[in-house]
């Protein structure tokens, strides 16, 4: 269980003095507005020729169909190699195509779908390069403000780039809007190629059978982490609701509330204005709740927003509400970032990454096509249900896993860890019974079939140990490597943040273990972990933990738990990782099958 770093003594702007930020920033803001003029372009050129809602959909579905079909593959590409070049490769191949839409176009419309369908094949590869990039440009505490400020680059000039949009069709030729985003992507191109990161050397030669191998762990990580698998959860539906929203803008601004081209375009960008103001509070405030409420806040705020919006006559009026849209939506994409971003590590962020945008992009299909439905039952109805079904991940998003814990009991956790280092340790303990392991398990199969001579030791060998509700049981820095297996009750791991708050890791029930990093690789203990309540523990020294190892079941399960924890507390990235033993690295993640 992952939240926001608290980090309110730290301006939000910090960010911008890191130069490969900036640079990565700038090529965003330029690109987008490109970006967002092609888009809204396109749509108008379909809609005068055709004046159907089901036309501007199945335009806009050729932006999604190559997910279908690159995006778990180019998530693998990636993960092995530069993730620079494959950005500055994909915006200069975006240039020529964009740069060729108004000289193929007047041959024949479907020129246009068919550019529009290869462009989006390039941003397949584009788009997880750079979420993967970012938490390589900003550090894990300004992470939460680097996503906002993220945002407003990319969805504040999709507000400059909208207007102007709507501007160049109803003044001037539309061809100039094709031209300028062309010109945006190499700027951006720039940018990028600008950016100084360490280069990056592929592992090992990616042939087909290493593309597929490196799909399935990818996805495999993504379904072994609770709050990963949450958002997951949610993207189908929020993807629909999208699809259709973005499919019935122009058809519900002409049809129910006749408005010109230009005032649509004025009420795109408005809506992308919403989305900064929000993104500007956010980097502000996103550390006082965690990513799953924000989710919550944001998600219910666009469904209350789009009913309203979904039943005005007045565009003065939904321009309103479509910028207070636009402000809700941010808490929750900015709470998504940080999630991904935050609990995966770097080897498998791009194909996690995919993964989501491909569901993305699948959903966004279903919304799109769904779209034509207007055509037949109206354009007004349609909008309503849209904004009804975004409520739906709202709900779903206060239960599931690693996203519904209530506030006040977040609040005392975060109270439990900060008193760490300060609070009594768990007591001596005492030896173990068989009923001990038997209870143990019944909760952690991978027990159940040890050798009756690895049971033998391990009672031995072993510790039951009671801690009191707020308990120390490991201090970060701590020398240790004994291994801890919660029998009941409930402890909370965490570590420490810039200006002295703390940021929790992950809640731990019976069954569940922790300390096997220290006692694997040898290092000092690299979280605080606090009994929430009263705990249950059975203390396993390292060297007889080590042993239990040779077991592949038991093994596989550990090294899976192992990365995934170096990915939420950033080992895998700490300079002081690389004087460990880089060959135990290696046969560790080989054996947890990224």
């Amino acid at each position: 269980m992952t939240t926001a770093t608290r980090t309110a003594t730290v301006s939000p702007f910090a960010v911008f003095q890191r130069r490969n930020f900036t640079l990565m920033w700038s090529g965003q803001l330029i690109s987008t507005i490109g970006s967002s003029l092609t888009s809204l372009a396109a749509s108008i050129l379909v809609y005068r020729l055709t004046h159907s809602a089901l036309s501007v959909g199945l335009m806009l579905m050729a932006t999604a169909a190559p997910s279908l079909v690159l995006g778990l593959i180019a998530g693998v590409f990636v993960d092995r190699f530069d993730r620079k070049r494959i950005m500055i490769a994909a915006d200069l191949i975006r240039a020529l195509l964009v740069f060729a839409i108004p000289f193929l176009t007047p041959l024949n419309i479907l020129w246009l779908y068919v550019i529009v369908m290869l462009e989006s094949c390039v941003t397949t590869f584009f788009d997880p390069a750079h979420a993967s990039l970012l938490p390589e440009v900003a550090s894990d505490e300004e992470l939460a403000a680097a996503n906002s400020l993220m945002a407003i680059s990319s969805f504040g000039s999709t507000a400059v780039g909208f207007a102007a949009s709507g501007l160049i069709a109803s003044q001037f030729p539309i061809e100039w809007a094709f031209y300028t985003d062309a010109a945006t992507f190499v700027v951006s191109a720039a940018c990028i190629a600008l950016i100084a990161l360490a280069p990056f050397k592929t592992p090992g030669k990616t042939d087909v059978a290493t593309v597929f191998r490196n799909m399935r762990s990818g996805v495999a990580f993504l379904a072994r982490t609770p709050i990963l698998r949450s958002v997951y959860t949610l993207a189908p539906l929020v993807g629909i609701s999208f699809g259709l929203w973005n499919s019935l803008l122009l058809p519900f601004a002409r049809q129910a509330l006749h408005a010109t081209e230009f005032e649509y375009g004025l009420q795109e960008g408005l809506t992308s204005v919403g989305f900064v103001v929000g993104s500007l509070l956010m980097a502000r405030v996103s550390s006082r709740l965690r990513e799953g409420q924000w989710l919550v806040i944001g998600y219910i705020g666009m469904g209350i927003a789009g009913v309203i919006y979904a039943g005005l006559s007045s565009i003065s009026l939904a321009i309103v509400f479509v910028m207070i849209s636009g402000f809700m939506n941010a808490p929750s994409a900015i709470a998504r970032s940080l999630v991904i971003q935050r609990n995966t590590p770097r080897e498998v962020r791009g194909r996690v990454s995919s993964v989501f945008l491909v569901t993305r992009d699948v959903a966004f299909l279903v919304g799109m096509a769904a779209a034509g439905l207007a055509d037949l039952w109206g354009v007004r109805v349609m909008m309503f249900g849209t904004s009804l079904l975004v409520l739906i991940p709202g709900a779903l998003a206060l239960v599931l896993p690693g996203l519904g814990q209530p506030a006040a009991e977040w609040r005392r956790m975060m109270q439990l860890l900060r008193a760490a280092p300060s609070a009594p340790a768990a007591g001596a303990g005492r030896l173990p019974t068989p009923a001990d392991f038997d209870a143990l398990a019944a909760k952690l199969p991978a027990l159940a079939n040890l050798p009756h001579k690895d049971r033998r030791e391990l009672l031995a060998q072993a510790r039951v140990v009671d801690a009191p509700a707020g308990a120390t049981i490991l201090r970060k820095d701590d020398q240790g490597d004994e291994v801890y297996f919660i029998l009941a009750g409930r402890a909370v791991a965490g570590v420490a943040t810039a200006g002295g708050n703390y940021r929790a890791l992950e809640t731990m029930h019976p069954g569940d273990f922790f300390g096997e990093i220290a006692a694997l690789m040898g290092t000092p203990r690299t979280v605080n972990v606090v009994a929430a309540e009263a705990t249950t523990l059975l203390q396993v020294p390292g060297a007889t933990f080590r042993r239990l190892m040779e077991h592949p079941t038991l093994s596989h399960l550990v090294h899976h738990k192992f990365f995934e924890r170096m990915a939420r507390t950033n080992l895998g990235e700490l300079p002081r990782f690389a004087t460990l033993d880089q060959q135990a690295l290696r046969e560790l993640r080989s054996q947890s099958g990224g």
